[in-house]
This record gives C-alpha cells, sequence and structure tokens, in this order.
C-alpha cells in the first residue's frame, strides 16, 4: 500500500514544551510504596528509595512530576507527611480503600524527584479541605523562612524552599466519586480564589484548574465553560484526563481513538477561545492532559476488590500488563500530543510505577519496563523542538468512534541542532506501507538513527522473568533519497526515525 507525506521546515504548529512527556505517581496501591521507595530491597539507597527503579525513571529524562494525586489527593493532609516519620500517623485512604502510613510525604518526595532531576507538579486538596490549607502548604514549600509554616520546613531539615510553580487546583472534582465533589460554578470560584491567594505567595505560579475527568461526563464540556468562566483571568491551564481500553480486542477501533482525543482536545480548545472572547481577557489558557495511559487489563477485577477488601497497606492494584498493542497505541498518542502542541503543553502519564504504568517493579523482586515504556522514551528523548506539520496522503478505514482513520500515523519535530525526529506506525494489521516523504526547506539529510518495534504478537508482554522480550531494535529498509525519506514499514510496526544533516 502506497503512502506519501510532505514535511517542509517552514511549517511548524508550535515550539513542544519540554512538560509534554511528564508522568504522575500517586499514592495508590504500589506505586510508592514497594514501587519508588522500599526500605530493606537489595537495591535500596540510603533513603528507603529503590535504585533499580530510579534507573529506568532517569533514562525517560522526565521534565514534571504531578504528585500526590489523583483521588488520593481530595481527602489528604500533606501536614501527616511531614515531621519525624515516628510521629506519623497512620490515615484510612477513602478514595483506594487502603492505609497511608504517610512514611513517604512532600520532603521525602521532594528528595526523590531532586535526584531524577524531575520537576514537581503538587496537587492540592480542594475537596475535603480548601484555600486557607493551600495557602498554608504553599507557604510551607515556597517561602524561604520567618514566618510559621516556612520555619516548621526548615525545622524538618529542608533550609531551602522548594520554589514550586506548577500547581493542580484539585482533581477530577466535577466526578460524583471525588471526596468533596462539586458543582462547576462552585469549583470555578473555589478554584479562583485560591489561586489568587497562591499567586500572592508565588507570583510565578502556573495554575492548573480542572477540567472534565473525561469526554464522556454528562457534564461535558459545559464544565469547562463553566469553571473558567469563574477564573479564566487566574489560571493557566485547564486539565484533561482520558484512560482507554480494547476490551473488545477490536484493534484498528482502539487505535482509532486516537482520533477521538483529538476532537476531545479540539473541543476544549474551543470553549478556551469562547471564554476568552466573552471575557475579553488578554491572557492564553492551554491544556494539561495529566492523566492518560492505557487502563483497562484489570480494571473491572480489581474495581471489584479495592471496594470490598479491608483496608490494606499499599496493595497490589491496577498492575496492567502491557502488551506490544498497547505500544503502538501509546506511541499514536503521544503523535497526538505533539500534533496538538499548540494546545496541549504539558501532558502526564498516568501512572509511573506499578499502578497502570511503563515500569513494574516487585515487593523485595525485580523491576522491568513495560512495552509502552519505549515509546514513551523515544518521544522524551527526541520529541523536543518544533513541532512540524505533516500531510499524509493514503489510504484510511472507518471504525466505531472514528472515520476516515489514517494507517499510517506520523508525527515529526526540528530538534535543536538541525536534527529532524519522526515518529510513524503503520496501524494497518496485515499490509506493510510503502512510504515515500518529502522533506522540503532542510537540505542533505540522511538517516542517522533507525529504531523500530514489529514483529511482535499483539498479546506479547515483558515480565519479571522475561523482561526483554518485546524491545525496540535497529530498523533497516528506510533511507533517504535526495530531499525525500523512503521505505518500507511493516504491519503493525512503530518507527523512530532520526535523520540529521
Amino acid at each position: 500500500m502506497q503512502v506519501s507525506a510532505v514535511i517542509h521546515r517552514g511549517f511548524a504548529i508550535a515550539e513542544i514544551d519540554d512538560r509534554l512527556y511528564s508522568a504522575f505517581i500517586e499514592h495508590m496501591g504500589r506505586a510508592i510504596y514497594s514501587g519508588i521507595y522500599e526500605p530493606g530491597h537489595p537495591e535500596a539507597d540510603a533513603n528507603g528509595f529503590r535504585r533499580d527503579v530510579m534507573r529506568f525513571v532517569k533514562d525517560l529524562q522526565i521534565p514534571a512530576i504531578r504528585y500526590p494525586g489523583g483521588n488520593f489527593v481530595s481527602a489528604y493532609r500533606w501536614e501527616d507527611g511531614i515531621g519525624p516519620k515516628e510521629d506519623r500517623p497512620v490515615r484510612l485512604d477513602l478514595a483506594w480503600r487502603s492505609k497511608e502510613t504517610n512514611q513517604v510525604g512532600l520532603n521525602e518526595f521532594a528528595v526523590w524527584a531532586k535526584d531524577a532531576g524531575i520537576e514537581m507538579m503538587l496537587a492540592l486538596n480542594l475537596g475535603s479541605r480548601g484555600l486557607e490549607d493551600a495557602r498554608n502548604y504553599v507557604e510551607y514549600v515556597n517561602h524561604p523562612s520567618g514566618t510559621f509554616w516556612s520555619d516548621l520546613r526548615r525545622s524538618h531539615g529542608v533550609a531551602d524552599p522548594y520554589a514550586v510553580t506548577m500547581w493542580c487546583l484539585g482533581n477530577e472534582l466535577d466526578g460524583p466519586w471525588q471526596i468533596g465533589h462539586k458543582e462547576a460554578k462552585e469549583y470555578g470560584r473555589l478554584a479562583d480564589e485560591t489561586a489568587k491567594a497562591l499567586r500572592a505567595l508565588t507570583p510565578k505560579a502556573e495554575m492548573i484548574v480542572c477540567g472534565s475527568s473525561n469526554d464522556e461526563m454528562p457534564t461535558y464540556p459545559d464544565w469547562e465553560r463553566e469553571v473558567l468562566e469563574e477564573c479564566y483571568e487566574n489560571v493557566d491551564y485547564i486539565s484533561l484526563h482520558k484512560y482507554f481500553g480494547n476490551s473488545s480486542h477490536d484493534t484498528l477501533n482502539f487505535f482509532g481513538k486516537v482520533e477521538e482525543t483529538g476532537r476531545y482536545i479540539q473541543a476544549i480548545g474551543g470553549v478556551i477561545d469562547f471564554v476568552k472572547a466573552k471575557k475579553r481577557a488578554k491572557n492564553d489558557v492551554h491544556i494539561c492532559f495529566d492523566e492518560w495511559n492505557v487502563w483497562y487489563h484489570k480494571r473491572e477485577d480489581d474495581s471489584r476488590r479495592w471496594r470490598s477488601w479491608d483496608w490494606p497497606e499499599a496493595p497490589d492494584l491496577l498492575e496492567e500488563d502491557y502488551n506490544f498493542e498497547d505500544a503502538l497505541f501509546v506511541g499514536c498518542l503521544l503523535n497526538e500530543f505533539i500534533r496538538r502542541s499548540d494546545r496541549v503543553r504539558i501532558a502526564c502519564i498516568a501512572q509511573l510505577v506499578n499502578v497502570i504504568a511503563p515500569i513494574r517493579a516487585e515487593k523485595n523482586g525485580p523491576a522491568w519496563r513495560q512495552t509502552i515504556y519505549w515509546p514513551y522514551q523515544f518521544a522524551s528523548l527526541y520529541g523536543r523542538g518544533r513541532a512540524l506539520r505533516v500531510a499524509v496522503d493514503g489510504p484510511t478505514y472507518d471504525c466505531q468512534v472514528a472515520h476516515d482513520v489514517p494507517y499510517l500515523d506520523v508525527a515529526a519535530i526540528e530538534n535543536a541542532g538541525g536534527t529532524v525526529t519522526i515518529f510513524a506506525i503503520n496501524r494497518h494489521l496485515t499490509e506493510t506501507l510503502d512510504l515515500d516523504c518529502h522533506l522540503g526547506g532542510f537540505g542533505g539529510l540522511r538517516v542517522a538513527e533507525h529504531r523500530t518495534m514489529a514483529g511482535y504478537g499483539l498479546r506479547e508482554t515483558n515480565g519479571p522473568t522475561a523482561p526483554d522480550a518485546v524491545v525496540p531494535t535497529t530498523g533497516t529498509g528506510v533511507a533517504m533519497d535526495g530531499d525525500r525519506l523512503r521505505g518500507k514499514l511493516a504491519p503493525l510496526s512503530y518507527h523512530m526515525i532520526r535523520l540529521s544533516v
């Protein structure tokens, strides 16, 4: 099957914000305890953090991480996680019906994030708590000294403020399942007043207000409109969440959900523009897609399980075993974020370790990279720079969630130093795509690197005894011919192609 594409250096979408490749980790299941933190493990460092997990995290070069939730944050008392560990209370986590020991709190997590080279994005509890608690928290985190909360931080051994700039104003407060669920206008007013108070403490703060929990909520997209009408001038981002599944095992429909996501982003972009025009506002609000991933393999079974269990401590929960099909989907979804990088400035894979995560770690055992780790790593390493428009002419298909879905999913980036990176996925189940891609305005390009994931069964996974069952390999059969990139892309294959002058 023939497919042609055109990429020109002069036609850019946007400068990609590095934070498009951020992550999320929540006090949920084994994400924290026996995920990143396991004192007594052979790989534990002096602070109790797992070095084997840290190596995989560092290799991703994650720019920012959202913490500590998630649903967890909507009933969280941040004060429980500071001070001497032996004095910290054990609490019941209402979100996931488990015990929280508070042995990891803000200061411990900050040590881990600094070691990983990751900037913290902190979420505030606007569910069971509110503005006063948020103000105190930000003072503890960001004020240098000379006040009650800043001096309390210093007494805990942290002399310098953390200078956190990214603040999530609650989590999924449109959801009836959320502790402290609110109506849109009510939440918008609270978010506005909280944002104003936080800016007084941290003038350069970036405020992220809650959008819809997903695009199937009955209040979507009115929720976004009503919330932004209350707080538009005082926020910088509105958050979107969406998880993806393929319970019907319809691979092409699964892949088509990337197009559905594009419509979601486009719709909220329109709401943002409407509210900006209505309020005659000067500032811009962008999208923070701060929860996204594949989540369906264990969702139903685990949902039944956690609702009835008797408050366990760090139970195994939603530990998805990702397969090759999931890796192809994640590659396509990351391409969509690149193509929408004029709107989407921040995005967070949810989550990072064990819970619906690219990294898994057994308690007292090994850690390994799941199939989805690889497209996420390639995007983070090589998807930074200017997103370029790609015009594609090739075969398409129709499915339940979208029509005219191109079999070739492709994104292109001009990296610093003149390198061009192309991410290409052939979504066809059986046919090879003969690619002819014209690259204009560059001159003298050659293939410097080609990595591919191809030839695996859709249900193949990695695991503790076979950690490298599904991994990238060196690609062949793709080359520059003058100003054209030509080659064959095998069916159901992922490609990262770097072109240099």
